[in-house]
């Protein structure tokens, strides 16, 4: 299993999560502050060092309606731009 297949969150950064499902993104190491919408706050949560980007991809499909057929490629810019800023790593698999 590729390492760049299990993005996780780094565990200083502090999601505050505010009304309809909205959130702020905090790295208390630079200061940079992301928001993030609803979709968004579902995906950080899931995160986690143990789930794919293609089973967050499913997820997404079976939790929100009209998932759009870009969806897979804005997952994966999603996580990119949250590496770039630090917001996100890649767990090392052994199986």
């Amino acid at each position: 299993m590729s390492k760049a297949d299990r993005p996780i969150a780094n565990p200083l950064s502090v999601l505050r999560e505010e009304f309809d499902d909205w959130a702020l993104l905090f790295d208390p190491d630079t200061g940079s502050v992301v928001g993030l919408n609803p979709v968004s706050v579902f995906i950080w949560k899931r995160l986690d060092g143990n789930h794919t980007q293609g089973e967050i991809l499913t997820e997404l499909q079976d939790h929100f309606e009209r998932v759009p057929e870009e969806a897979e490629e804005h997952l994966m810019e999603f996580v990119q731009g949250l590496v770039e800023r630090g917001f996100v790593g890649f767990e090392f698999q052994t199986k």
